[in-house]
């Protein structure tokens, strides 16, 4: 049996070895280094999700991590019911033992009151559970808020993601995600081809062709946006250090073997020689900010179009 030709969104995606990237982000100690670029772009995507006005009943956190996005979502939707879903079980393990932490501190905090207080939807936490994202444990139209921070870029079908994500969100309701774009990591990227050129980053999709995939997958209006955030170091090493602590390089093409102590000394003259007048190296990140709701349908299922009669006002 033949298969169908890959869409054009299909070709853009990396060819990243996603139980590389599972195993390497279920060692929570190994990335904790680089959580605050994280939690930097998580108050920048709260910023804009304070501008839309909408009132979930449910809520996913794609790509949760250690939790740090969860109880930042319950409080600003004290209503809704938290869902964290991530395809690291070592990351859940750390995000579960941080919810029965905060859990055990409202006890003691409210003691014997708690009888009298009420149970909304989110009383008893965030729930979790270890998922691909393009194959979420999720009913259809299940959701009303989808909101992933940087973590889409680490998989390797991000057009299959969307379409899964279109899938569980309930018309009208709204994806909120950030990631990485081509621009990141430029300079690592750049130190390494003065030594071979095997490919020693992701390729990371430009913004445009998310929108793209948005569109394809069924959203309406996508808004996308970038900006640039530049980290510096003091030393080559401690930069790598962190290039570590984000996942390093997981594509199934990576050179699989060492550097040699030429070559090393290579990479870190590189790095050197792009230091600023003050310095520093710098470390490039091109974070790219989209969201877009899923439409109301023009069509049924059978194909038959959809008229709608709008009211007069009396």
């Amino acid at each position: 049996m033949s298969l169908p030709p890959p869409s054009a969104s299909a070709k853009l995606s990396a060819p990243i070895d996603l139980p590389l990237v599972r195993r390497r982000f279920g060692q929570p100690q190994r990335v904790a280094e680089s959580d605050f670029l994280r939690r930097e772009v998580s108050a920048r995507m709260q910023e804009r999700l304070a501008l839309v006005k909408i009132a979930p009943r449910e809520v996913l956190d794609a790509g949760c991590g250690e939790g740090a996005d969860l109880p930042v979502l319950q409080k600003r939707y004290p209503e809704a019911q938290v869902i964290g879903i991530d395809g690291a079980y070592g990351m859940l393990a750390v995000a579960a033992e941080h919810q029965r932490g905060a859990q055990s501190a409202m006890n003691r905090l409210f003691g014997s009151i708690n009888k009298w207080l009420g149970s909304g939807p989110g009383a008893n936490g965030p729930e979790l559970a270890c998922a691909d994202f393009a194959r979420l444990p999720l009913a259809a139209n299940a959701l009303d808020l989808v909101w992933s921070n940087l973590a889409l870029h680490w998989h390797p079908q991000p057009d299959r993601v969307f379409a899964e994500w279109r899938r569980v969100l309930r018309v009208e309701g709204l994806l909120m995600f950030s990631c990485f774009g081509p621009d990141t990591l430029r300079e690592v990227r750049s130190a390494f081809e003065s030594i071979d050129i095997a490919p020693h980053t992701l390729p990371f999709v430009d913004m445009h062709d998310f929108g793209d995939m948005l569109v394809n997958a069924g959203f309406s209006t996508p808004v996308m946006d970038m900006e640039t955030i530049t980290v510096t170091y003091e030393t080559p090493q401690r930069l790598l250090e962190d290039v570590r602590a984000w996942g390093g390089n997981p594509l199934e093409t990576r050179r699989r073997s060492m550097l040699s102590r030429h070559q090393y000394q290579r990479l870190l003259a590189a790095l050197e020689a792009m230091r600023n007048r003050d310095g520093k190296i710098p470390l490039s990140f091109e974070v790219i900010y989209g969201h877009a709701f899923r439409p109301v349908p023009k069509t049924t299922a059978a194909g038959e179009s959809i008229i709608r009669f709008e009211r007069p006002p009396r």
